[in-house]
């Protein structure tokens, strides 16, 4: 065959158009399985502290972040906080969840990586096995979100969470510091293993990025390995671990088939699992079991049980009680019930919790959700909630469950004693303890005539 002659474009001078290069620039979308295996810190106790000290055995390199949807300022702050790491830190890999990379991945000069949707009642595939640390940009709802993609896995990688939403209870630090807050995570290993570093080392070439650095800003220098062998902040300066606990949930049918899993598995919660009428006018009558014994035959609009974290959520408007996440619990609170009488409770957390829906409902079904997440197919007839705290620590003494929140560490004299106080800080910053209602004049002395 001969070949086809394609003449040369020629411009209206006569000349030959150039031939400009089509090749697509070096911004592309990864998948999570390229990634090395995750990196698995351990949690050390301190003497008379409650928190507990975070030791990488390495640095991390596999980052998770996880933003609050459809914000167009945070993904500002998003493309900004990834090119800080990218430039600065050696070797490290970004995770975005599937819409936030197909949404960013043009803007920042380096490839991203992501996964695929989950199943229904599942969670994505590898992502725990390939998570280093996680980091949320926005409310509790973002950090919600963020635990549910583990909600299958029993190892949680530490959460870095900054306060960007309209409620911000979890969240630990504002934006703006995020240079220190990383550095502070980054940095937190043990000496002896950061001493013996080896890897690859940062380009020198600056980011093609239109995001400001500031020359001056010891934070924004870019790190070697060779920076940091040696450099950890020691015992005394490791970044600070409060361990959530969460609850252990299994939703059954009435043969015993469970539905909250496809993988035959328990799910866990960071915040409750509740039990409610959804759609349907009438209350819904729940048989509730405490420790395998019959309680009470509950007459409500639901029921929430849920754990020391998930206290200052739907429970507490719920009238349940206030209870510090280092308080391993379980709460169990009745939503608008019939009787008054039916007042919330404070269980143990190995206490085992069962809510099975009665022969004398009205409607054949009721609505569950964890963690925000509906169950597909509802909770009909003869079905059951099974739910129980999870164990935080094996019988070797390791920490090995709950959801680590990182917060502040110490900087400062007089710091080891304000550290353990952020939980009641917070507390009353954001409930008003005593805080007087409506506009008050206190110029005249602080009453109106």
């Amino acid at each position: 065959m001969k070949p086809v002659h394609v003449p040369r474009p020629v411009c209206s001078r006569g000349l030959a158009a150039r031939q400009f290069s089509t090749t697509a620039r070096r911004r592309v979308v990864k998948p999570i399985t390229d990634l090395p295996d995750r990196v698995k810190p351990s949690f050390v106790e301190r003497p008379n502290a409650t928190l507990l000290s975070l030791q990488w055995p390495s640095p991390p390199r596999n980052i998770l972040i996880t933003k609050k949807k459809r914000t167009p300022g945070i993904t500002e702050s998003l493309v900004e906080y990834t090119t800080h790491l990218s430039s600065t830190y050696p070797g490290i890999n970004i995770i975005l969840e599937p819409e936030s990379a197909s949404e960013v991945h043009e803007t920042v000069p380096f490839p991203v990586y992501t996964y695929d949707p989950a199943p229904p009642n599942g969670t994505p595939a590898h992502l725990s096995d390939k998570t280093d640390l996680v980091c949320t940009l926005g409310g509790d709802g973002t950090i919600l979100r963020a635990s549910s993609l583990f909600s299958h896995a029993t190892a949680v990688p530490p959460v870095l969470s900054f306060a960007m939403g309209t409620i911000g209870f979890l969240g630990e630090w504002k934006f703006r510091e995020y240079k220190r807050a990383f550095r502070e995570v980054y940095m937190s290993g043990a000496s002896d293993a950061y001493a013996q570093l080896e890897g690859p080392e940062p380009s020198t070439t600056p980011p093609a990025t239109s995001i400001p650095v500031s020359p001056d800003d010891p934070l924004d220098k870019p790190l070697s390995y060779a920076d940091i062998r040696g450099k950890a902040m020691g015992s005394n300066r490791t970044a600070r671990v409060l361990l959530r606990n969460r609850l252990k949930v299994g939703v059954f049918g009435p043969d015993g088939t469970r539905l909250n899993s496809n993988l035959d598995q328990d799910t866990y919660a960071l915040n409750e699992i509740v039990v409610h009428r959804g759609a349907s006018p009438h209350l819904k009558i729940v048989d509730v079991f405490v420790g395998g014994r019959f309680l009470t035959e509950g007459v409500a609009d639901g029921m929430i049980i849920s754990s020391p974290t998930g206290s200052t959520a739907y429970s507490l408007s719920s009238g349940g009680s206030i209870v510090h996440p280092l308080v391993p619990s379980l709460l169990l609170t009745p939503i608008c019930p019939r009787s008054l009488s039916f007042r919330p409770l404070v269980l143990p957390a190995n206490t085992p919790i069962t809510l099975r829906l009665g022969e004398k409902n009205r409607g054949r079904e009721v609505e569950v959700s964890i963690d925000g997440k509906s169950i597909t197919g509802g909770m009909g007839f003869g079905m059951e909630v099974r739910v129980l705290g999870e164990h935080v620590k094996s019988e070797a003494g390791e920490w090995v469950g709950g959801v680590p929140s990182i917060v502040r560490g110490t900087d400062g004299i007089g710091m080891e004693l304000k550290e353990e106080d952020h939980w009641v800080g917070g507390l009353n910053a954001l409930l008003k303890y005593n805080y007087p209602f409506g506009d008050q004049d206190t110029s005249d002395g602080g009453g109106r005539a």
